[in-house]
């Protein structure tokens, strides 16, 4: 199992950026894919930006703002959000796949103001 823990939401200025860190414990060796999903209200969970060996894909929507990373000595993945829009306003998720699992943070709030 993998417990996942995010840090770093908050308010911020359209246009302005935030760091998303996601620390995991437990069988991380384990992990194949590391990722993060939002989910704003009223609509699906959808993918934002993953990590799966050495490639990284993004959402078409973040592409060019948002880089995700993963740090192995600290056991964490980050996601750095530049040039935010209201529209990227939404909780985030902190995703990790052991097959045939998938482990879910407990989410932190994004709020992007006009």
């Amino acid at each position: 199992q993998v417990q996942l823990v995010e840090f770093g939401g908050g308010l911020v200025q359209g246009g302005g950026s935030l760091r998303l860190s996601c620390a995991a414990s437990g069988s991380i060796l384990s992990i194949t894919v590391m990722g993060w999903y939002r989910e704003a209200p009223g609509k699906p969970r959808e993918l934002v930006a993953l990590m799966h060996g050495g490639s990284t894909n993004y959402a078409d929507s973040v592409k060019g703002r948002f880089a995700i990373s993963r740090d192995y000595a600290k056991n964490t993945v980050y996601l750095q959000m530049n040039s935010l829009k209201p529209e990227d306003t939404a909780v985030y998720y902190c995703h990790a796949r052991i097959p045939p699992d998938d482990y879910w943070g407990q989410g932190t709030q994004v709020t992007v103001s006009s």
